[in-house]
C-alpha cells in the first residue's frame, strides 16, 4: 500500500488547464520536492493535494483512503499539515497560542464538558501544553513563547508556522516554499529543521521549493513541473541534469 500516491491529477480554471495528468508516490519517511519555473502549477498542485482545490480529474490517497472529494478542514483528521508561502499565523496571538491551534485536531471534549471546566477538560490543556512545550523546544522557540507574531521578524514567523504544523502531530507534512523570503542563514536553519523533523520525528515531507540549494541538501526524490505537467522525476541530481528541466528553466531547445 503507497503512503500518499496521486493519480492523474488534472484542474481547469475555465479554459486554461493549470495541471494534466499529474502522477507521483511518496513514499513513508522521505522528503519529496516539487520544483518548476514560476507558473508551473506547483502551488496548484499543493492546493489540489490540500483539498483546496476540488481537481477536475484524477484521485489522491493517503494511507489506503480515497481523499479526492473530502471537506478541506478533513485533511487534518487524516494526519496532514501544511504551512503556506504566505505566512498565515494569527499576529496579534502569542507563539504559544498560535501552536496551541495546532492542537485543535486532537479536541476530545465536548462544549459543556468545556463550559464546566471538568478535570477531563483539565487533562486535555495539560497534554496540549506539553505537546507545544516540546515543539517550541525542538524548534528552539523559548525566547520567542510569550511573543506577540505581528513582533516577530520574517524568518522567525516562518519557524513559528512550521511549529503549529509539527503541533498536530502530523503523519505527512506539506511545505509550500519554506524557504521564500528567508535569508541564506534562515535558510540553512530551515534545512536542519527539515532534516530532522525526518529524522527524528520521522515524518514524512512533501515540499514545494525554488532554492535548488536547499533541494538539493534535503531531498531523496524530486518531481519537475512545466507547464501544468510532469517533466522529469527522480533524485535532484538527476533532475537538474535532465534536458527536458534545463530547457524549461532556461528556455529554447537543448542540444
Amino acid at each position: 500500500m503507497s503512503f500518499f500516491k496521486v493519480e492523474q491529477l488534472g484542474i481547469r480554471f475555465g479554459g486554461v488547464v493549470a495541471v494534466n495528468d499529474v502522477s507521483f508516490e511518496v513514499n513513508r519517511g522521505e522528503v519529496f520536492t516539487i520544483i518548476g519555473p514560476n507558473g508551473a502549477g506547483k502551488t496548484t498542485i499543493f492546493n489540489l493535494v490540500g483539498l483546496i482545490y476540488p481537481p477536475t480529474s484524477g484521485r489522491i490517497e493517503f494511507e489506503g483512503r480515497e481523499l479526492t472529494g473530502m471537506a478541506p478542514h478533513r485533511v487534518a483528521e487524516f494526519g496532514i499539515a501544511r504551512t503556506f508561502q504566505n505566512i498565515e499565523l494569527f499576529e496579534h496571538a502569542s507563539v504559544l497560542q498560535n501552536l496551541l491551534i495546532g492542537r485543535h485536531r486532537h479536541r476530545a471534549t465536548s462544549l459543556w464538558q468545556e463550559l464546566l471546566f471538568l478535570p477531563s477538560v483539565r487533562r486535555r490543556e495539560i497534554e496540549a501544553r506539553e505537546a507545544v512545550e516540546k515543539v517550541i523546544d525542538f524548534l528552539e522557540l523559548a525566547k520567542y513563547r510569550d511573543s506577540l507574531v505581528a513582533g516577530l521578524p520574517y524568518g522567525v514567523r516562518k519557524v513559528v508556522e512550521l511549529g503549529r504544523a509539527l503541533a498536530t502531530e502530523p503523519k505527512l507534512l506539506l511545505l509550500d516554499e519554506p524557504s521564500s523570503g528567508l535569508n541564506p542563514e534562515e535558510t540553512d536553519d530551515m534545512a536542519f529543521w527539515i532534516e530532522d523533523i525526518k529524522k527524528l520525528l520521522g515524518i514524512t515531507v512533501l515540499m514545494v521549493e525554488h532554492d535548488m540549494n536547499l533541494v538539493s541538501r534535503v531531498s531523496d526524490r524530486v518531481l519537475a513541473l512545466n507547464m501544468g505537467e510532469v517533466i522529469a522525476e527522480g533524485t535532484a541530481a538527476e533532475v537538474q541534469s535532465h534536458p527536458a528541466v534545463i530547457e524549461a528553466y532556461l528556455g529554447g531547445a537543448v542540444k
